[in-house]
């Protein structure tokens, strides 16, 4: 069977058919390429939301963290603080009652009696640490005579105690300010011997201040050893 050729209406209607056809495709290409564009949209914008989310929380959590580290340190300073004026006021507590002692001392030298038998009794401790053939006893100048006194029963004293001489010198050459004593000096001066009260007090502060300090203000928790 031979083929004949399309008239115009044939020609119309395939045309027809292949634009509807491709039309056809046309919007289900579309439609794929949405449906893609559409999940790809959503995949990009959870990914976008997500570290978004990620870095304002990771600001909060450095803010929350820098206000925690702020507070902390306000609060450590101001218990710092707290404790430097409670340091302080014990500090001047002490300082007011080692004055005290100081002034008490200076009182000592106003009993002229007991003030010459401490001076004797200091020299015959120095003599007895000594041990030397001649020793220099250094006193207050106004206390020279006083001095003199004391050396000599201090003398006796040493010979009966040691069995042994010694030949004192006395010099006034001690403040007369201060609040009295004696010092000792070896013949040779290379012994020296402090009896003045105002040494003999400062060493017995050095000595007795943390025994003070625990008495007063009780054991200090963070000290493990005591000397």
């Amino acid at each position: 069977m031979s083929s004949r050729p399309l008239n115009d209406d044939e020609v119309l209607s395939e045309m027809n058919k292949m634009v509807a056809f491709i039309k056809q495709e046309a919007l289900e290409k579309a439609r794929e390429i949405k449906v893609k564009a559409d999940e790809e949209f959503a995949i990009e914008k959870a990914k976008i939301v997500k570290q978004e989310s990620q870095a304002i929380d990771a600001m909060y959590e450095k803010k929350r963290k820098g206000v925690e580290v702020a507070q902390k340190i306000a609060q450590s300073t101001q218990t710092n603080k707290s404790r430097l004026r409670l340091l302080q006021a014990r500090e001047q507590h002490l300082q007011d009652l080692f004055e005290t002692a100081r002034s008490a001392i200076v009182t000592l030298s106003q009993d002229e009696a007991k003030y010459a038998q401490l001076i004797e009794s200091t020299i015959v401790q120095g003599l007895l640490q000594m041990l030397e053939p001649e020793v220099t006893v250094l006193g207050r100048k106004k206390d020279v005579l006083l001095v003199e006194r004391a050396a000599e029963g201090a003398k006796f004293q040493y010979n009966h105690i040691s069995g042994r001489e010694v030949n004192i010198r006395v010099e006034g050459t001690l403040a007369d300010d201060s609040a009295g004593g004696i010092r000792l000096v070896s013949g040779t001066r290379r012994i020296t011997i402090d009896n003045a009260l105002d040494e003999r007090l400062r060493l017995l502060e050095d000595r007795m201040l943390p025994e003070i300090r625990r008495d007063l203000f009780g054991a200090n928790e963070n000290r493990k050893f005591y000397n």
